[in-house]
């Protein structure tokens, strides 16, 4: 039995596979772009500058696929739904958000594979942060 060296493979999170902190902050730039001028979306801005907003994004995605700590070190723990809860998200809201992030995912150029596992965490997480009825 052959046995590999400890250290010889080195497994690359998501984040090392997709191009690390550029892609993301690709992915987040485009995104909010579309927010600026979406009539729905912007108004839970209540920054006149996006830039905080789309810095915290981009720190939270690169944290959660695998980047830097840095959102938790800086904002603790994500607490996603809490931090949306004073904000009316509802059915239109999540697929004008999706709309958005569709767009910016699609100009990234990824593999399928990593599209897909980018996109089906995006749709879980915009799912989850739905807290109105229509």
């Amino acid at each position: 039995m052959n046995e590999i060296p400890r250290g010889t493979l080195q497994e690359q999170t998501f984040y090392e596979q997709v191009g690390g902190e550029e892609t993301f902050r690709r992915l987040v730039r485009r995104f909010y772009q579309g927010v600026a001028d979406d009539p729905l979306l912007r108004p839970m801005y209540p920054e006149e500058d996006l830039g905080p907003a789309e810095e915290r994004l981009v720190l939270f995605l690169i944290q959660y696929w695998g980047g830097p700590r840095t959102y938790s070190d800086h904002r603790g723990h994500p607490r996603l739904r809490m931090r949306h809860a004073p904000f009316t998200v509802d059915k239109a809201a999540h697929d004008a958000w999706l709309r958005h992030m569709r767009d910016a995912v699609d100009e990234l150029g990824l593999s399928e594979e990593h599209e897909r596992q980018l996109w089906n965490y995006l749709a879980y997480a915009a799912a989850s942060m739905v807290n109105t009825a229509d």
